[in-house]
């Protein structure tokens, strides 16, 4: 499971304390590969139709009436462009009323 396979929903938790569902990407990519961020960026997609097709309620019932939060956690710091690149995705998912937010965790 990781950014590399698109179909697959990486790990899924909920935070039962501030009422939200919290579906994770694990990206083990080097930065700085337009390749990475066409991976990345079909990844989310297929997260954005998990989530709003309600797939998610049929795989994850917990989810009810719960936030929903997409992460990305990241082995390496994203350059500027992956930089840019997540703010966008930021403002996207936003807009889709979802809350975004990535991390680095690794090198």
């Amino acid at each position: 499971m990781s950014v590399e396979d698109a179909n697959v929903i990486d790990i899924i938790h909920s935070e039962k304390d501030c009422g939200r569902v919290t579906l994770t990407i694990t990206d083990h990519l080097e930065w700085g590969d337009g390749e990475h961020l066409l991976k990345l960026q079909d990844k989310l997609n297929k997260y954005l139709a998990f989530i709003e097709s309600g797939e998610i309620l049929e795989k994850y019932p917990g989810a009810q009436g719960m936030a929903v939060k997409i992460n990305v956690a990241c082995k390496f710091c994203p350059d500027s462009e992956g930089e840019k690149f997540l703010h966008l995705c930021q403002g996207k998912i936003a807009e889709a009323g979802f809350e975004f937010s990535y991390e680095t965790h690794g090198i």
